[in-house]
């Protein structure tokens, strides 16, 4: 498989984990006493996740328009996106005060105790995280032998709008 395709693979793996951790449960809390159980999403909890897998979607879609020099720089940038995801999925774990206020009936004034759990939603965004990291560490290491940009619709320098005029006055189309 060629590195473009490997990057691009693991780019669109690390956007669909990133994504799904945002609307699967990130945390659980049971304020006992007989009341509901509360689940949390990723997006609830955190809009990190999201916010890096379209970030880095972009990035990944710009590379394919840049020259080896940008393409590294923003391979560099897709390589923190994917830290910063694994940080994210790794640190990020509400307490009972936090989720207190998002949610008054998990308050301290209602209940005494909330008992908390970690759904599958941060080991997702984990996952999405390495995925995203190895993307840009391929795409770092990669990124001169890529295609290059193309020139199709570049003009020609030496072509200057007198002689695109002249072109169009002959009967000739000067974008050919």
């Amino acid at each position: 498989m060629r590195p473009q395709r490997l990057v691009d693979l693991l780019a669109l793996v690390a956007l669909v984990l990133l994504a799904l951790s945002a609307y699967l449960t990130w945390s659980i809390a049971d304020p006992g006493s007989g009341r509901a159980v509360v689940n949390f999403n990723g997006y609830a909890v955190t809009r990190a996740p999201v916010t890096l897998a379209l970030a880095s979607a972009v990035a990944v879609i710009v590379t394919k328009l840049a020259g080896t020099a940008l393409r590294r720089v923003l391979s560099g940038l897709i390589v923190f996106m994917g830290a910063g995801a694994i940080g994210v999925a790794l640190t990020v774990r509400p307490n009972a005060a936090e989720l207190g206020r998002l949610r008054p009936e998990l308050s301290q004034a209602v209940t005494d105790s909330v008992t908390l759990s970690t759904g599958p939603a941060p080991w997702l965004a984990l996952a999405g995280g390495l995925a995203l990291l190895a993307a840009g560490i391929v795409a770092v290491l990669t990124a001169h032998r890529w295609r290059r940009p193309t020139l199709r619709y570049e003009r020609d320098p030496a072509v200057t709008p007198a002689d695109q005029w002249k072109a169009i006055d002959a009967g000739e189309d000067p974008t050919i």
